[in-house]
């Protein structure tokens, strides 16, 4: 684990604070004392595997790894734990499924639905699983478990019992909070699943047999409107997997179960009278259990914003959205992670790689790095803060040396004029960008900037970003005298031996002395070089190309 930064600025950083939150709380609460004793700090997070997870999903993730790792590092013990909601029914029908295995799993818990792809347990596992293959590059350390296989196993019966002799309790929760007319007010909580067809959205609880632990259920064709249920009736015991709560009931549920001390969500489950807000009452009413943070009792508290992609809300039933295993392909875990931890839960982020907002990404990730090492001062308490950030958001182990900093933009310039990697290289080492004795590490570290630079000049970047290096002057430039004059001079002074800060000033001196326009200068430069009117930062550009293949193409206009 990351050493923890000086501790008058650790409140600073929104993971710290609710950590802090929450060690207060369980000192202040002798249940939570002696659950935090015994099983550590749970930090708890869930999604239902109804489709591609979105990055919005992603967001969550993050936030709660941020939250386990800020307890760790405060000296106790953390756990991270994830879970697949599969015991939810597929509820509409899934491109992924034919016409037949729609109709025949509409109503069947996603972890009873074939995966749509070998090599997969089960529908559900198929799509949590494309995620969570991925937690290593995004730095992510959760413990995974399924739902299903909690309720099979019997984690879930003390709570099952306790909901169903409390089914008065439960209803009134809901009579309170949406009215006596909603079916919940006057259903058992619990949703059996038939054994005869599998579905679990058809079922409905009728009579609960306290002394003998049994519900009478039927499987009906009017439960719900888009699924039928196939008329099977009877007793069934309510444990080891025989059904589930209804959603509300098994959040409130999974709070004991696992002795959950933190877990947030969107701030759609935070809505007043929302699905938080239920199963804050039902577990003080019906569990005795405190609800976690950022919940307080009755109080749902905040949940976190949305992550927007170019505007859109992420949404993993409708389809929409970038997806989280996806996202990858737009920008390196890594970055994703950073863009995630740097931002508060409470604000909302809209990223849009189609934009400036992968330069940007990156150029803060780059910033955050120098302030980590010394190498940038942006005050005290920035300073804590940027190196908080680059802590909780930097990939396995932390190098002991700054890593070679190459800007998307520079490494996107190089990309375009060199396709030999060791040129690249050579260029960086040339530059001061690349340590002569880098090692492999570093290399690697790179490399990984090349490849994404590669991707982003051919899927995302502005047209103002690309650009072809010509190999000779190209015709029609119709220069005027002086700008022909400028790059005759500036020939003439890339014989000598030149950094790229002292190159570009070098560029408004010439100009200083020809009279002639920066504009005018700079335009012409281009011309030559790209048959463009703009393109890159020039100095290092001319620097990469090497001064002596520019110098040539000035000399012959």
């Amino acid at each position: 684990m990351q050493k923890t930064p000086d501790k008058s600025f650790e409140d600073v950083f929104w993971a710290d604070s609710v950590a802090d939150e929450a060690i207060k709380r369980a000192e202040g609460s002798p249940l939570l004392k002696e659950i935090t004793k015994k099983h550590g700090f749970i930090v708890m997070d869930e999604k239902t595997p109804s489709g591609t997870i979105h990055i919005g999903s992603g967001r969550g993730w993050i936030i709660h790894d941020a939250i386990a790792k800020a307890l760790k590092d405060k000296g106790v013990k953390a756990r991270f734990i994830l879970s697949s909601d599969d015991m939810d029914p597929l509820d509409k029908p899934s491109k992924e499924l034919s016409r037949e295995e729609n109709e025949k799993y509409i109503g069947v818990p996603f972890r009873y639905i074939p995966s749509p792809a070998k090599g997969y347990k089960s529908f559900g596992d198929y799509y949590f699983t494309q995620c969570t293959d991925l937690f290593k590059d995004f730095g992510i350390e959760a413990e995974l478990e399924s739902t299903g296989h909690e309720y099979e196993k019997g984690s879930f019966n003390k709570t099952i019992k306790i909901a169903l002799d409390n089914a008065d309790k439960i209803q009134k929760v809901y009579t309170d909070l949406y009215g006596e007319d909603v079916a919940a007010a006057t259903k058992l909580p619990f949703n059996v699943k038939c054994p005869k067809c599998s579905r679990i959205s058809t079922t409905i609880a009728l009579e609960w047999d306290k002394s003998k632990e049994m519900l009478y259920f039927e499987c009906r064709k009017d439960v719900v409107k888009w699924a039928e249920g196939c008329g099977h009736k009877g007793w069934i015991s309510p444990y080891d997997g025989n059904g589930k709560f209804p959603w509300k009931v098994e959040w409130a549920a999974k709070w004991p179960t696992n002795s959950v001390i933190v877990e947030t969500a969107g701030k759609d489950h935070f809505t007043k009278n929302g699905s938080r807000t239920a199963a804050c009452r039902i577990a003080v009413d019906v569990f005795d259990y405190p609800p976690p943070y950022p919940s307080n009792g009755y109080e749902e508290g905040q949940g976190y914003e949305f992550f927007t992609v170019g505007g859109k809300k992420m949404s993993t039933s409708k389809g929409h959205g970038l997806g989280f295993a996806e996202s990858i392909n737009y920008a390196p875990a890594k970055m994703l992670r950073f863009m995630l931890i740097r931002t508060r839960p409470n604000a909302a982020i809209d990223f849009d790689p189609y934009t400036n907002d992968l330069i940007l990404l990156y150029e803060r990730y780059d910033q955050a790095e120098r302030v980590y090492f010394g190498k940038e001062d942006l005050g005290q308490k920035e300073n804590a803060r940027q190196k908080r950030i680059y802590e909780l958001s930097h990939v396995g182990k932390i190098p002991s040396r700054i890593p070679p900093q190459v800007s998307l933009l520079h490494a996107s310039m190089l990309v375009q004029i060199f396709e030999d990697e060791n040129i690249i290289f050579d260029c960086l080492r040339e530059t001061g960008h690349l340590p002569q004795d880098a090692d492999k590490q570093e290399l690697a570290y790179v490399k990984e900037r090349l490849k994404f630079a590669k991707i982003w000049v051919e899927e995302f970047a502005e047209e103002q970003y690309k650009f072809k290096l010509q190999k000779e002057i190209p015709k029609g430039l119709n220069l005027n005298e002086k700008q022909k004059k400028a790059l005759h001079v500036l020939a003439e002074r890339l014989k000598k031996k030149w950094d790229e800060k002292d190159l570009f000033n070098e560029f408004y001196n010439i100009c200083k002395e020809l009279d002639i326009k920066n504009t005018e200068f700079f335009e012409a430069a281009y011309r030559v070089l790209l048959n463009k009117e703009k393109g890159p930062k020039l100095a290092p550009f001319i620097l990469a190309i090497g001064k002596e293949k520019a110098a040539r193409m000035f000399e012959g206009v």
